[in-house]
């Protein structure tokens, strides 16, 4: 039979109404939702993961139906800007901070906004539109994150639209080098190559990263790039994309216990010193006496100072205050010690005897069980918007089970348990 328009209709004609009425869901998100609409939002992201489940179930081996259709999702918001977060305003005026050479970890939007020889386009807008928060605190976004911002900020000129439209292409393109690297990682591990669609399909991945300009999803290229190479048994190489992942996103140095059980002594010494001197060389330019103390004090506030999407902190919280406890007290005593907690968590879990028979699977997943531990105890999930309590949960769910039963565990997510 020819493969004609007809016949290809005629043999996918209710996946290609899925992708349709999807793209149209889409549109909605990106067009025509206020953040604030918590019931259509929820509706939304209910009716996108239905379609996303009906899709792979209907076209699961047609890998170049569900890449366009995966391509196509993302490419509706190309030309909109983030709905649901601010935090891109902050990329781009550290984007210009960088690219004209001030250094973002050593001057804080407050005091940059008061100079009248402020090198930054737009710099009123973005610094309105950062919010008080972000405008009071020196960066937090690694260096590799930084020079991403410099590079969007510089092809963007002086239009926000086109800073938006240049970081949106960069967590596209990464998206499909997640899905290129993440399939021949599957297959590798004797998994069905089609369980990276749902990575590619799935809902908040694509209104988290392309949609709200999150850049996880270029950590996550580099981390699942890593991953490959340590599949194949090139492990000195792996350490290089792996301290990318990390100089993009701090999150991927949750997972560095692993290796020590996966590589052994010798060769998981070798793999931390090749990260660790990568790192250094991509946060060197960036150095300065005072560096290290307002980083270090920046990435601390997450950890002791601020309180949202805050899980079972909240719990905590709501009972001590039943017994006449101060919440301002609690929150310090806290954030001393849920760190420990975590410490003593991760090496309980890299000193455990569980095995598995495939030990590759078993080291990894072992890596989607101490992060739970560290984003349901800690009082931000460093998100800010409605629904952002998922964000946290599905980096865990990427970075863990990326690789392993992705199916069951997408649902789980959805239904806020793991």
């Amino acid at each position: 039979m020819p493969n004609t328009p007809a016949t290809y209709w005629k043999l996918h004609k209710v996946p290609i109404l899925m992708a349709l009425l999807g793209a149209i869901l889409y549109y909605t998100f990106a067009f025509q939702l206020e953040r604030t609409d918590f019931i259509k939002l929820l509706t939304l992201f209910a009716a996108s993961f239905f379609l996303c489940l009906k899709l792979i179930q209907f076209e699961k081996w047609n890998l170049k139906f569900l890449l366009v259709v995966g391509v196509i999702f993302r490419l509706i918001f190309l030309i909109t800007e983030p709905n649901l977060s601010q935090d891109y305003y902050r990329f781009i005026w550290d984007g210009h901070l960088v690219g004209n050479f001030i250094n973002p970890y050593l001057e804080v939007p407050n005091d940059l906004i008061a100079q009248s020889d402020l090198v930054i386009p737009n710099a009123h807008a973005l610094y309105d539109g950062m919010g008080n928060l972000s405008a009071k605190h020196f960066s937090n976004y690694p260096p590799l994150n930084q020079l991403l911002f410099a590079i969007a900020a510089l092809l963007g000129g002086k239009s926000v639209m086109g800073s938006v439209l240049v970081m949106r292409t960069m967590i596209i393109l990464a998206d499909i080098g997640i899905l290129y690297f993440g399939r021949k990682l599957l297959k590798n591990l004797n998994q069905s190559p089609h369980l990276i669609f749902w990575y590619f399909l799935n809902p908040l991945v694509i209104i988290e990263l392309t949609g709200n300009l999150h850049f996880e999803g270029v950590m996550l290229f580099f981390f699942v790039w890593s991953l490959y190479l340590l599949s194949v048994k090139k492990w000195t190489l792996a350490a290089i994309p792996y301290a990318l992942s990390i100089c993009v996103k701090l999150v991927p140095l949750l997972f560095l216990p692993l290796f020590l059980k996966h590589l052994g002594l010798k060769k998981s010494i070798t793999f931390y010193i090749i990260i660790g001197i990568s790192c250094l060389l991509m946060f060197a330019p960036f150095y300065s006496p005072a560096f290290i103390a307002n980083y270090s004090e920046t990435v601390g506030l997450w950890f002791s100072n601020f309180e949202f999407n805050a899980g079972l902190y909240n719990a905590i919280k709501y009972i001590a205050i039943q017994f006449d406890g101060k919440p301002w007290e609690l929150i310090k005593t806290y954030g001393k010690i849920t760190p420990i907690v975590t410490i003593l968590f991760v090496r309980a879990v890299h000193f455990s005897k569980r095995q598995s028979k495939n030990t590759n699977i078993n080291y990894l997943n072992d890596g989607r069980t101490y992060p739970v531990l560290l984003y349901v105890c800690y009082r931000t999930s460093m998100v800010y918007h409605l629904f952002g309590g998922i964000r946290c949960i599905y980096q865990i769910q990427i970075c863990g089970t990326l690789v392993s039963h992705c199916g069951s565990q997408l649902l789980c997510v959805f239904a806020g348990r793991l």
